[in-house]
């Protein structure tokens, strides 16, 4: 059974990161403008953060073993769909579709894990799902370099998308003989569609201008919609408090770690798919290298960062505790200054000898982070509130992934059309240090060691 939740995992991770390698060879197949690529990816990752906030009450009216498998065929599905795009709009439609079967089925899959291991084996089962998080993050890119170096079958980038079929048919068969049928489900929960409504909307009014507003030359209409997707999220916030049935557990924001947490994984994921998705576009448009061969670049952030998730899970996280975090954050920000030197001053020279030293830093400084935050976030929730806080966690990490693709993104190209892509890359990486220095001073509002919800 926990197989089936970790492939379910892989699936959604996976997905959400393989497009920022794919970007510039779906844009060269289909057309379409600088956006287009943002879109691909931040249509899955919207999708699937503002699903995600539903889905568990949905599975206390439905049934948690029926939504897992109905979200596990409609990822199949959605996956063979956008395989076979015919335009950039089928394949963004295709996209968004799959972000949204992709947030039904996984807060199931925590909830069946919840159901099925006893308390005192509850935490080593879910040990697994932090490294594999953060390892699928660095290892989509280069999954996808390989899988479009290979042309299989003369299916170019499509072949990202569907191989997902044969391993979807196949989770679908493990998880109908596997998941349990009673999942402790709640039958007195409601959905609050009131709630859901201003969620999605204040989410819109923020992710629509961020993709759209540089192509468009910034009109009056997308400045008024980022404030008003604040405005929109207050009222969120007025409607949770008087729901008789909120869409997320309300004594999760009592909790110190789980908010100032949950702050950290939006800047520090932000941070991070805005800045991979530009270096990717900066190696692929302005160094003209293959998508192998940027992928095979990416190896030594990929190297780094699962050395120190195993450093930090096996040991430091619990030794060190917070400062495991401020370790991570810094020694990433110094990797990624010191990518920044080596793009501003080898812009003709560039290797991937070169940038392995400074990706390398970089990904064993992220590596730190990804075990240790989501003790933080969820380290204080109940039995009662873990199922509602993991769906929270990965909501605000996908939101983030979206977000950071926007807002980097259109800084990457607002450069580019300035100072060409070496110049944007140079940009992006230096706002991303600053990021995570940003982040970094955060980190000093968590206590000093994650309290285990399952000691």
């Amino acid at each position: 059974m926990l197989a089936v939740v970790v492939i379910a995992d892989l699936m959604d991770v996976l997905d959400s990161t393989v497009a920022n390698l794919a970007g510039p060879s779906i844009r060269a197949d289909l057309g379409g403008s600088d956006t287009t690529v943002q879109w691909v990816l931040a249509a899955y990752t919207a999708a699937f953060a503002l699903g995600l906030v539903t889905s568990g009450r949905l599975g206390d009216l439905i049934g948690r073993r029926r939504l897992f498998l109905l979200g596990m065929a409609g990822f199949t599905l959605s996956s063979l769909a956008c395989g076979l795009a015919p335009g950039v709009g089928f394949l963004i439609g295709a996209r968004a579709l799959q972000g949204l079967c992709g947030s039904v089925m996984i807060p199931q899959g925590f909830a069946l894990v919840k159901v099925v291991f006893p308390p005192e084996h509850l935490r080593r089962a879910l040990i697994p799902f932090g490294p594999i998080m953060g390892l699928a993050t660095v290892a989509g890119p280069i999954l996808a370099g390989w899988l479009l170096h290979l042309d299989l079958f003369g299916s170019q980038w499509r072949s990202i998308f569907l191989i997902n079929v044969p391993i979807g048919l196949a989770a679908l068969g493990l998880g109908r003989y596997f998941l349990p049928r009673n999942a402790g489900e709640d039958t007195s929960a409601r959905l609050d569609l009131r709630g859901v409504g201003l969620l999605t909307l204040a989410s819109a009014l923020l992710i629509i201008p961020l993709v759209q507003g540089r192509e468009l030359g910034w009109p009056f209409w997308t400045y008024a919609m980022m404030p008003a997707s604040i405005l929109v999220l207050a009222l969120f916030v007025i409607s949770e408090r008087r729901s008789a049935h909120p869409v997320i557990t309300p004594s999760l924001f009592r909790k110190r770690s789980f908010v100032v947490g949950l702050v950290i994984v939006c800047g520090f994921y932000a941070a991070l798919t805005g800045f991979q998705l530009a270096l990717n576009l900066m190696l692929q448009l302005g160094a003209d290298w293959t998508p192998l061969h940027t992928g095979l670049t990416l190896i030594p952030w990929a190297l780094g960062s699962a050395i120190a998730v195993g450093l930090a899970g096996a040991f430091l996280a619990e030794r060190l505790g917070r400062a495991t975090l401020q370790l991570g954050l810094g020694i990433a920000a110094v990797g990624l200054i010191v990518l920044w030197w080596t793009i501003a001053h080898g812009q003709d020279s560039l290797t991937s000898w070169t940038l392995a030293p400074a990706l390398l830093i970089a990904g064993f400084g992220s590596g730190l982070v990804f075990i240790p935050i989501f003790d933080y976030v969820l380290g204080e929730a109940t039995a009662e509130e873990v199922g509602t806080g993991s769906g929270m966690l990965n909501a605000v990490q996908q939101f983030a992934n979206a977000i950071g693709a926007a807002a980097l993104g259109t800084v990457f190209f607002a450069q580019a059309g300035h100072g060409g892509f070496f110049d944007a890359g140079e940009v992006v990486t230096a706002l991303t240090a600053a990021l995570y220095l940003l982040t970094l001073l955060l980190v000093g509002f968590l206590p000093k060691h994650a309290q285990q919800a399952h000691a």
